[in-house]
């Protein structure tokens, strides 16, 4: 069964029937020739289609000296084809060629005054008044090729031939574990969607790549550094993951940003964008069978990968003692303990969601703002306990987030005025140690599981929630495990969520950050110096 917008009661009738299974779903996989995945529900409520595709290629899959890498494919897979973006395809090929040999002499330049910069000739590389003369003529040639480039570009001629089709939702993410690309037209566009997105996999064009690094170089200072807080979460989430590469942001360190070049971004391609390591999700008004026979007529015509994707193997070990961090910051004060806990598909998942559940009164599942499984009024014991009884905070919550190799539960509260983050730890704690000692209570856990049970369903309303969930099971896992979720969920025990707090939310794996206001620094004004929103199966970096 499938909900549709204002089913409320529909929904209500459903919680009495647990456990409920998403097996309703009727979610078709098929595999064409060249190993390329295709997960299709026919829908037929509308006429549109939401159509998505998700490479299996996100920052965990980078290395140090190439972090970023897959959010810029993010932007560079909307570049172009041979046959999209250019007025003249011979020419834009050879600037591309031009400039990565200019590129070529720059790095060679670069590399002389860093080993300058690690002896201390120079203060900053980056500096223009540190440039040779060799480096300022490279630079300058290597504009001059921009221009002309720039000439030929039909820009974002992509997204205009899916405007003119009626398109919505024209976008893409990267996350640590995937990069996603989704767009939604109207039914009869079909195979127009397999003939645009089979040629930009089969014969992408990297237009523009090195100014697109600076391009993402400014994204990361406008949403990362000039965030209030933001560098200080950044070396919070290093701190916190020790070998595990969910270790750097997903947008990637500057210094690799700045260096990466056009052939490590064609290894990252081959290697990752290969069929053979991707998926496509179809939701909405069209038959299967024909969409499979246009799947393979498009898609099926790229070669696989015949050495397939290599393994991530690095294993986060246990971690040794508590990790703390002190910092000092134009943003509101706040004091924040995170543990490392287990994958999104491990056995103890669904407990942990169910932990940060009643004590953060996070849902598992959210939906459309103000319709089921949305954004609620704050609940939970941290906020019963900090906010309205003790009134020590503004705000507490906590919640617990699985991705494909790991995961983290975090706790978080806001001090009232004239309270310190520090005064803040003692009560939160104690919340914790509540749980560890007494459990929860089997109201608690009945009201996590129907919050859990009206949220999933409210994102089975429309085929772009039904779109974007498979996509986070099967980032993660399978379709199976889409299909078990609710069950599994179901199944919860008050046993099991005080095992989980006993087992994962331990004095040695606890890392914690103390945020106060920087002396002399500003309030933070409207909605600035907010904490970044997070949800259970969600963390990403939007084109």
């Amino acid at each position: 069964m499938i909900l549709h917008r204002g089913h409320a009661l529909a929904v209500l009738a459903l919680l009495a029937a647990a456990p409920v299974a998403a097996q309703d779903v009727p979610v078709v996989e098929r595999t064409l020739s060249n190993g390329m995945r295709l997960v299709m529900v026919e829908r037929h409520e509308e006429p549109t289609i939401a159509f998505g595709w998700l490479a299996r290629a996100g920052s965990a899959n980078e290395r140090p000296g190439t972090t970023g890498m897959a959010h810029l494919f993010e932007h560079m897979m909307f570049k172009g084809t041979k046959t999209l973006g250019t007025s003249d395809a011979r020419r834009d090929a050879e600037l591309n060629a031009r400039q990565d040999a200019v590129q070529a002499r720059i790095r060679e330049e670069m590399s002389i005054l860093r080993e300058k910069q690690r002896r201390g000739e120079i203060a900053d590389m980056s500096d223009p008044a540190v440039r040779t003369p060799r480096l300022q003529e490279a630079l300058d040639e290597f504009a001059r090729l921009v221009k002309e480039q720039r000439a030929l570009i039909v820009k974002d001629e992509m997204d205009r031939i899916y405007t003119q089709a009626g398109a919505t939702g024209i976008n893409a993410s990267t996350s640590e574990d995937r990069t996603f690309y989704i767009v939604s037209l109207p039914s009869n566009k079909l195979e127009l969607w397999f003939w645009i997105e089979s040629d930009r996999l089969a014969n992408p064009v990297f237009r523009e790549f090195y100014s697109e690094r600076d391009v993402i170089l400014e994204e990361r200072r406008q949403t990362l550094e000039s965030r209030p807080g933001g560098t200080v979460d950044e070396a919070y989430n290093a701190m916190t993951w020790m070998a595990s590469p969910y270790h750097w942001e997903v947008i990637g360190w500057p210094s690799d940003i700045s260096q990466v070049t056009r052939e490590q971004a064609n290894e990252f391609f081959e290697t990752y964008y290969a069929p053979n390591n991707l998926t496509a999700i179809l939701v909405g008004d069209f038959d299967p069978d024909a969409a499979f026979a246009l799947a393979e007529k498009y898609l099926g015509r790229i070669p696989a990968n015949p050495e397939g994707v290599p393994e991530v193997i690095t294993l986060e070990p246990k971690q040794p003692a508590e990790q703390r961090m002190v910092a000092e910051v134009e943003t509101l004060p706040s004091f924040e303990v995170a543990f490392k806990t287990v994958a999104a598909v491990h056995k103890d998942s669904p407990a942990l969601y169910a932990l940060a559940g009643i004590l953060g009164g996070t849902p598992m599942f959210m939906s459309r703002p103000g319709g089921p499984g949305g954004m609620r009024p704050p609940s939970g014991r941290l906020y019963k306990s900090l906010v309205l009884d003790q009134k020590v905070a503004t705000r507490a919550t906590a919640y617990s987030r699985g991705m494909k190799m790991g995961g983290v539960f975090s706790l978080r509260a806001t001090p009232v005025p004239g309270k310190s983050p520090a005064e803040l730890e003692a009560p939160l704690l104690a919340e914790i140690d509540r749980v560890v000692k007494e459990g929860v209570t089997d109201e608690e856990l009945e009201r996590f599981k129907k919050a859990t049970l009206v949220g999933f369903y409210g994102r089975l309303e429309t085929n772009t929630g039904i779109r974007e969930t498979l996509s986070q099971f099967l980032t993660v896992g399978t379709v199976q495990d889409f299909q078990d979720v609710l069950a599994r969920v179901q199944t919860v025990t008050r046993e099991d969520v005080q095992r989980v707090a006993r087992q994962y939310l331990v004095k040695d794996g606890r890392n914690v950050l103390l945020v106060s206001r920087k002396e002399g620094g500003k309030p933070p004004e409207g909605m600035r110096g907010m904490p970044r929103p997070r949800a259970a199966l969600e963390g990403e970096v939007e084109r």
